[in-house]
């Protein structure tokens, strides 16, 4: 599916970024709330931001100017970027607000949905947008008092039921992330098209741009530690869960592994299975449409990167024991898994957040509680961890600058004004959780109980 830009100016509040109300309904158009619920929203908001390291401006007090990464990269010294440093006095980050009424009316309808929906909108920037964020993600339990913390679930809105990954809902949830279009990923991802976080060594100390050279090899360098993790060379029968584009069945290839590749998304195979062709590799590699639930066999080896984040929590024990059943005696299964603390996994559960509607429907990030308590229901225990947090904000800046800079081509290929702003929001949105500590993403090897694994 590709975006298209609406041929005739589209309705939209006044002063706001254009937006087509057929693509984008509840941004185009402010959401019903009352007089008294904006009123209690502005005066939280406006509370929890004033106890905050972070600046708020009123944009009628001039033209809001966006910081040049030339004047970014001149105060993002060593230790030093400005989210790093969150919290210093002299490099506060700024959010200005272009229209404070429609901002606290659609936190007053929406919450944090209609604080994103806000951004998309134009009502508000930031002239450090991961700054403003990471503020946020690290004071995120202070920001409702705490006796209206406990009436959560009564202004929350619940996951809509059509968004369960059910067979038919997994491979819909699919399509309208990883379908958008292979030249919108292309356009910010390395050349290995790799999803998902790197590993760098060492991680930069400057805030620039990385080279394709350098940011490849550090998507390489996780794509190899997890096939280490999971035993594969010469001969090994390897499952991938979770197909991408190609580049991790690429490389278990080449070390003489038979890899079988299963996906949902219908662009991805197309790519994939040309990626691979071109490699030389089509009689090592076979890629399928196909739900990891329905696969069969057994493999020495099943490696699934960033996965679990769309099974849906209803659906871990089927993808667990699925892990399981597939694993051939002494086989190993290598994940790559985003993780949150338990407790904002529960809170987060039955939300519907602004995630869940605009960029991964039916997704849920597990918690390592989680994920130990569903992999021992199933039969597997975790013999391997290591986190590397630190790593995925940097992959994140990294395609957050380069989606930034390909501002045209985006447009080129269809996508508006509105798309641009919630994907920029929405990679920010990740950086910043990682550089709060409230996401983490780890690499963990599982064998099966009773297995030996010196032995294996």
């Amino acid at each position: 599916m590709t975006l298209s830009l609406p041929s005739a100016a589209p309705v939209a509040p006044a002063g706001t970024v254009p937006a087509d109300p057929a693509l984008w309904p509840d941004v185009a158009r402010l959401p019903r709330a009352s007089g008294l619920r904006t009123a209690v929203a502005r005066r939280l908001v406006e509370r929890a931001f004033s106890r905050l390291p972070l600046r708020v401006r009123d944009g009628a007090d001039g033209p809001f100017v966006p910081e040049s990464r030339e004047g970014r990269d001149s105060r993002e010294s060593g230790e030093g970027r400005a989210h790093h440093r969150t919290g210093d006095p002299v490099a506060r980050p700024t959010l200005t607000l272009h229209d404070a009424d429609a901002f606290h009316r659609r936190i007053g309808a929406d919450g944090l949905i209609g604080f994103g929906e806000s951004y998309m909108a134009g009502e508000w920037d930031a002239d450090d947008l991961v700054g403003v964020l990471t503020v946020l993600a690290r004071h995120v339990d202070d920001l409702v008092p705490a006796p209206l913390r406990r009436l959560r679930g009564a202004w929350v809105r619940r996951r809509p039921v059509a968004d369960l990954n059910t067979p038919d809902g997994a491979r819909e949830n699919i399509h309208r992330h990883y379908d958008l279009s292979n030249a919108l990923f292309s356009l910010f991802l390395d050349p290995s098209l790799s999803y998902s976080s790197a590993v760098f060594d060492p991680l930069p100390e400057t805030s620039g741009t990385l080279s394709d050279v350098v940011f490849t090899a550090a998507q390489h360098r996780k794509i190899d530690r997890l096939l280490d993790l999971a035993g594969t060379g010469p001969g090994t029968e390897l499952l991938e869960i979770g197909t991408g584009w190609g580049e991790l069945a690429i490389r278990a290839a080449a070390r003489g592994a038979r890899v079988r590749s299963v996906t949902l998304s219908e662009e991805q195979l197309d790519l994939a299975r040309r990626r691979v062709a071109a490699a030389g590799l089509s009689d090592r590699v076979s890629i399928e449409l196909l739900d990891y639930r329905d696969v069969r066999g057994r493999f020495d080896a099943v490696v699934s990167v960033e996965m679990i984040e769309a099974v849906g929590a209803e659906f871990w024990p089927a993808y667990f024991t699925a892990l399981r059943r597939l694993l051939a005696p002494g086989g190993r299964v290598a994940l790559q898994a985003i993780t949150m603390p338990h407790e904002r996994m529960l809170a987060t559960a039955r939300t519907h957040t602004w995630i869940s509607k605009y960029v991964f429907p039916g997704g849920l990030i597990p918690s390592p509680e989680a994920i130990a308590r569903e992999s021992a229901a199933a039969g597997l225990r975790v013999t391997d961890d290591t986190g590397y947090g630190d790593h995925y904000a940097e992959t994140l800046h990294q395609w957050r600058e380069r989606f930034l800079h390909e501002e045209a081509e985006v447009d080129a290929l269809g996508f508006d004004q509105v798309f641009r702003r919630m994907w920029e929001f929405y990679l920010a949105y990740s950086e910043a959780g990682f550089r709060a500590g409230y996401l983490d993403v780890r690499q963990l090897r599982l064998t099966a109980e009773g297995v030996d694994e010196e032995a294996s």
